[in-house]
């Protein structure tokens, strides 16, 4: 892979313009201009979520998106189906928001499986109500599943998430660990609230069979509190989580992957840090996204976006789709410009986006 500087976001462009695409080569794959090959499409289906993380909405929750403006099950698993076909995408994730607050979800799980040609599909959530749907899920296709879990305080949970639901997410992670979800991964945003309880995070990680990985938080709240200088950078977490454990032989098993990984005490195991603000990864990335509106998004922190939906209730065949979104990727920037002085923040948010 090529070395690239990170980028600065572009202007945002009307979600029906055509993006421009000269200079790109003929290729079936979602490529863009400094070579990257998008193979991982993130799926978001709903900007609604049964928790209100500060790092993510607003207390009151992101404005409301009106049902007919929602992907259909149909309309998901028709762009699954052309993305696994006609474009090389070998991984397919659903998110929110909260993914288990779509009623459908096992509906759209089931269709998307069946035209997914061999791509795993996997969902990542906050647990809550997962021990009641797990089944379903699992018999509609469900492969893997990330769950998202910042502390094991259950105090500094009712804080963070403006909601005291901490059993309700053990009890979905002991659903999917019973149904055999393995390996089963936690992701903990990094935020100074819960750094000392860190360590007992990854304690109670390790007593279950879990996989935790941290991540640095990124400038994605809804509320614009984020601040480089007060953010928890991996380098910190290190200290806090040395003090407790041996942390060696940091590594990437693929190298597309965003976590380097630690082994714990002599290993077999390990702990993840996604350091996606200080360490930057960039130029290895291989995500495309779909909003829950039905708009390719090529980066988390590019605002441009090209409309599917549109062209889905527009009669556009499938070659005519593959080609939009071929072209929607290949304009993605290089990277999110977080170390310029002139970095500009995306509109939406991370529930707004999806994970």
């Amino acid at each position: 892979m090529t070395s690239i500087a990170l980028g600065i976001p572009g202007i945002r462009r009307a979600p029906d313009a055509r993006p421009d695409t000269t200079g790109r080569p003929e290729t079936d794959a979602l490529v863009d201009r400094f070579g990257r090959i998008a193979r991982d499409l993130r799926v978001s289906i709903t900007e609604k979520c049964s928790l209100r993380c500060t790092y993510c909405m607003p207390e009151q929750g992101l404005p409301a998106i009106a049902r007919k403006d929602l992907l259909t099950p149909d309309e998901i698993a028709r762009l699954v189906e052309i993305g696994a076909r006609d474009l090389g995408v070998t991984d397919v994730r659903f998110t929110g928001g909260e993914p288990l607050m779509r009623a459908d979800l096992a509906e759209i799980l089931a269709k998307s499986s069946a035209v997914a040609r061999g791509a795993s599909i996997s969902l990542t959530t906050n647990g809550i109500g997962l021990d009641k749907r797990i089944d379903e899920l699992i018999a509609a296709g469900l492969t893997r599943i990330n769950v998202s879990l910042d502390t094991v305080d259950r105090d500094h949970f009712a804080r963070l998430t403006r909601r005291d639901r901490l059993p309700a997410v053990f009890a979905g992670i002991d659903a999917a660990k019973r149904a055999g979800l393995t390996p089963l991964k936690i992701n903990a945003v990094l935020m100074r609230d819960t750094l000392a309880g860190s360590a007992d995070l990854l304690a109670w990680s390790l007593a279950n069979g879990v996989k935790l990985r941290f991540i640095e938080q990124m400038p994605l709240d809804a509320d614009e509190a984020w601040a480089r200088d007060n953010m928890v950078d991996a380098a910190e977490l290190l200290d806090v989580l040395g003090s407790r454990f041996t942390l060696t032989e940091p590594h990437r098993d693929d190298p597309s992957s965003p976590a380097e990984e630690w082994l714990v005490d002599g290993g077999p195991a390990t702990v993840g840090i996604i350091a996606s603000v200080t360490r930057a990864f960039c130029a290895a990335c291989d995500r495309t996204r779909l909003t829950a509106e039905g708009t390719v998004r090529s980066c988390l922190f590019g605002d441009d976006e090209t409309d599917l939906r549109g062209m889905l209730r527009g009669g556009a065949d499938d070659s005519e789709i593959a080609d939009r979104w071929r072209a929607a990727m290949w304009g993605k920037q290089a990277g999110h410009g977080m170390a310029s002085a002139d970095f500009v923040r995306p509109t939406r948010s991370m529930g707004a986006i999806g994970g």
